[in-house]
């Protein structure tokens, strides 16, 4: 069919929320091919091997799918203040992504944590530590589309022995909906985990984000452990990041835009130790790059800047008396350094053709390719066997939205049958239990994802 038939199939579907209401003529067909790599497709940068460094995908095998439309408001409008979590929203509004996908993406810039494993300084270590925390962010700026939420029992893995890492993950709870992952150094470096609780309303123009949850970084050359809380979605409001070892604490500004958007994106904050001295400011913007220099030099810079503004402001009160009052003053998007500053991290510029691909990374682009030999490996709970995404990615929506609500209609038989033998659900890689730092409830990763013993785990696809 011709894209307005694909749209208008799509905004037919009814948004409800998510009950135990059952669907009807909902094909139960395999999608076998969608697991196989489209080798026809062009050239997609598939893994290979270049100067002994592995090579990974960037881009996908078509281009997304068009949500320029009237009317989508009309869709829209019907989930203002909702959980989006208990929408079932129509597939043109998600990107070929799960939600444990969409996590990993924190790895995009593991270079920082290796860096902090490196230093021998604990101030300096906590610099690296409130970068990465900043860089995990940034692969949300223009990223309109929303993840799939991930199906009880759903997990991801990555490893990517070029970065020295591997990660896995798995969504421990649907009600509320909890993912739990864990990443870890493969010589033995650190290990970064954490359980987020991506509460998400929609308000028309914004995703308001209550996430619940923390994140923990643990370097253990150093015996250190941080610990801070997750930003997601719309970036603003306050992040602590805590050395329980040290003492030491990153308090990090993240801003809301502000009027004629003079805040936008712009993140400050400042390191302190145990004696609560403040030892360096770090500002930036969390689309653009995060510097560090000290709080004399900063402070001096400020009042200066200051009084420039003054001036400016007078002169243009002065010249400008008779000008336009709709008159707008130009934002201005890059961040201005304070003299002696140094850099702590810089985002990578997005490949050419991003736009029309959901506005991904490259790391992002590589996250749900089904590599040669990966279905002999991989769990088969792993996101990459998803039939709903993989149609999506490879542009077959009708397909995608059908195998969407099987899924959905499958996950709620599966509960309703459990309900009835008072049997409940048992997670397999992750355990409730509490975080040793902050003595808070947490998803502890309990081992054994990686001795490739998957018997008996659940029939979600």
């Amino acid at each position: 069919s011709n894209l307005e038939d694909k749209f208008y199939y799509h905004i037919s579907v009814r948004i409800s929320l998510d009950s135990d209401e059952s669907y009807e003529g909902v094909s139960e067909a395999s999608f076998k091919d969608a697991l196989v790599f489209d080798s026809s497709q062009r050239d997609n940068g598939s893994v290979h091997q270049e100067n002994g460094i592995k090579k990974h995908r960037t881009s996908l095998p078509v281009p997304m799918f068009s949500r320029n439309t009237i009317s989508v408001w009309s869709i829209l409008k019907k989930c203002i203040g909702l959980e989006l979590s208990k929408i079932t929203m129509p597939i043109v509004f998600n990107e070929p992504l799960s939600f444990l996908q969409r996590i990993t993406e924190y790895m995009e810039h593991i270079y920082l944590i290796n860096r902090a494993c490196s230093l021998p300084d604990s101030i300096e270590r906590m610099k690296a530590v409130a970068a990465f925390a900043v860089s995990a962010v940034a692969s949300q700026w223009d990223r309109t589309g929303k993840p799939f939420n991930p199906l009880l029992g759903e997990t991801y893995e990555l490893t990517r022995e070029e970065h020295g890492f591997r990660l896995v993950s798995e969504q421990v709870s649907h009600h509320p909906p909890i993912s739990a992952f864990h990443a870890e150094s493969l010589v033995g470096d650190f290990v970064f985990h954490g359980s987020i609780y991506p509460k998400l309303k929609f308000w028309g123009k914004s995703v308001e984000a209550e996430p619940k949850g923390t994140i923990t970084l643990e370097l253990l050359k150093h015996n250190e452990a941080y610990t801070w809380s997750k930003l997601w979605i719309e970036q603003y409001g306050t992040v602590e990041i805590v050395n329980h070892s040290t003492g030491d604490k990153c308090v990090l500004n993240f801003k809301p835009c502000g009027m004629f958007g003079k805040e936008l994106h712009k993140v400050e904050g400042y390191i302190q130790d145990k004696s609560k001295k403040k030892c360096c400011i770090i500002y930036g913007k969390w689309t653009e790059c995060m510097w560090s220099v000290d709080p004399q030099s900063y402070e001096a810079h400020k009042k200066s800047e200051k009084k420039g503004e003054n001036r400016k402001q007078k002169q243009e009160q002065k010249a400008g008396q008779n000008d336009d009052a709709d008159d707008m003053p130009e934002v201005q998007e890059t961040v201005c350094v304070v003299p002696g500053s140094t850099l702590l991290w810089r985002i990578d510029s997005r490949p050419a053709h991003s736009a029309t691909m959901y506005n991904f990374t490259n790391f992002a682009m590589s996250l749900n390719e089904l590599e040669p030999g990966m279905e002999a490996i991989l769990a088969p709970t792993d996101c990459r066997f998803r039939p709903d995404i993989r149609a999506m990615e490879n542009g077959r929506m009708d397909d995608a939205s059908r195998e969407k609500e099987r899924l959905e209609e499958k996950q709620r038989a599966a509960r309703k049958d459990r309900s009835k033998s008072d049997k409940e659900w048992s997670t397999r890689w992750f355990g409730n239990g509490t975080n040793p730092y902050t003595g808070l409830q947490d998803w502890l990763y309990t081992g054994g994802y990686f001795d490739r013993h998957y018997q008996d785990l659940p029939d979600i696809y």
